[in-house]
């Protein structure tokens, strides 16, 4: 036997014993080709029941290909982020070549979750290819719409978590999300994404524009106020935004001193929904919220919408994928249909 096969993967070795390309082994074992190649890398950790058949296949036991625990996906299991309670549903995703789970949280669209963890065991619903999901933190409102055309075009799946620009980038240099969403730059400074970045995560990433929006003030739909500054002198309770979200920056800048509310929102619709309810007099969120609340909209200014991820993923298909997606004319198309979107620039990739 070649010095090659003695230090392949378990997998990789009983598969050439056998004679099977990978494309031929994908199919005798049930799983895509990605995958296979992904588990002879030593880049994923497959799912117990992707363990299974991959055994079956190779007609020998998971302790012989994946270490005496047998069970790989125990042996490496990690949460992204530490879930609330137990039993908690959660969904899985490859990331950085790690296998990590993610508790489930209300994302637009209601994605099925991929199983229970309960007592210390994971209970999988359904057998799923932890490679072919794309993690995302952000607070697009349109995130929903993101997430069904891209499963719609490539096959993939994306679980986009709402979370504020600050946030979203302490997940990606965490190494849990493969992208992050930021709204900083604006037409007065438009390298403000990049330099945000280049401050936190430093050098080595990409930023694809997903849209230009307009952010602005949220009001009852009775108040027709139409000056920035009268709103900034005269309102008193504000919904406010996390600290380190976009939009809590903006309106730090418009007030004349600091105020602080007991209602903190942690998305562009929480703020409408805390104005809409009458929780607060105002708030800072995007034009396609208040639109959809049905109240009057102030606009601010205009800033750019970017998804960052890191150079070294720009070849993965999952981000291919959504490369491709952005630059569609008919997923322009629809961006541009947004309220207080502009696709004019989307799908633009810049350096970091």
């Amino acid at each position: 036997m070649s010095k090659q096969i003695i230090s392949a993967h378990p997998v990789a070795a009983r598969r050439r014993a056998h004679g099977w390309s990978q494309e031929e082994f994908a199919v005798r074992a049930g799983l895509p080709r990605s995958s296979v190649s992904a588990i002879e890398a030593g880049r994923l950790t497959p799912s117990v029941s992707a363990a299974l058949a991959v055994a079956r296949a190779l007609e020998c036991s998971v302790e012989e290909l994946f270490g005496a625990g047998g069970n790989p996906a125990d042996a490496e299991l990690q949460w992204a982020w530490k879930p609330q309670m137990e039993p908690c549903r959660y969904w899985e995703a490859e990331v950085g070549g790690r296998r990590l789970l993610y508790p489930v949280e209300t994302l637009p669209g209601g994605v099925v979750h991929d199983g229970i963890f309960r007592e210390g065991v994971l209970h999988e619903r359904a057998a799923r290819d932890a490679g072919e999901t794309l993690v995302l933190a952000g607070c697009d409102p349109a995130a929903g719409l993101l997430a069904a055309e891209y499963a719609a075009a490539s096959g993939f799946r994306l679980l986009a978590f709402s979370r504020g620009g600050g946030p979203a980038l302490e997940l990606l240099r965490q190494g849990v999300v493969h992208v992050a969403a930021l709204h900083r730059s604006t037409a007065e400074r438009p390298a403000r994404n990049a330099e945000t970045v280049g401050e936190r995560l430093g050098g080595g990433y990409r930023l694809l524009r997903c849209a230009d929006w307009e952010e602005g003030i949220v009001l009852p739909a009775d108040n027709h106020t139409r000056s920035v500054s009268a709103c900034a002198h005269r309102i008193r309770r504000w919904a406010m935004r996390e600290p380190g979200s976009s939009a809590r920056e903006c309106l730090d800048e418009l007030l004349v001193r600091p105020r602080s509310s007991s209602h903190v929102a942690t998305s562009h619709a929480g703020v409408a929904e805390v104005v809409r309810s009458g929780w607060a007099e105002a708030g800072v969120c995007v034009r396609i919220c208040a639109e959809d609340a049905g109240l009057h909209f102030l606009p601010v200014r205009t800033e750019s919408l970017d998804l960052c991820f890191s150079a070294s993923m720009e070849r993965n298909p999952r981000v291919q994928a959504l490369i491709r997606l952005l630059r569609s004319r008919a997923y322009r198309h629809l961006i541009d249909e947004l309220p207080g979107y502009d696709a004019s620039r989307t799908g633009e990739l810049m350096s970091i």
